[in-house]
């Protein structure tokens, strides 16, 4: 047989039911208006990056498929150049 206790912590002794709730409101809004504004600049670029290899890679597919299927390939051609922009 166990027993548990609780001990509320005192920090928080003495405050009201008030109090606690502003300060719960204060850090929950304090933590959904956390704002990071060195995401986004890095997210852009990691974009960049993988949207100029896919484009590398339509023109690649492209140059396969020539001899085989030349419309094809000017389809691949003409999909990767609208990307491009």
């Amino acid at each position: 047989m166990s027993s548990t206790t609780f001990n509320p912590s005192v920090q928080n002794a003495g405050l009201s039911y008030t109090e606690n709730l502003g300060r719960a409101a204060r850090a929950f809004l304090t933590a959904l208006l956390a704002i990071t504004p060195e995401a986004k600049p890095v997210a852009e670029a990691a974009k960049a990056k993988r949207h100029a290899g896919s484009v590398a890679e339509l023109y690649r597919l492209a140059r396969g498929f020539d001899s085989i299927q030349p419309n094809l390939a000017q389809e691949l051609r003409a999909i990767a150049a609208r990307d491009i922009d």
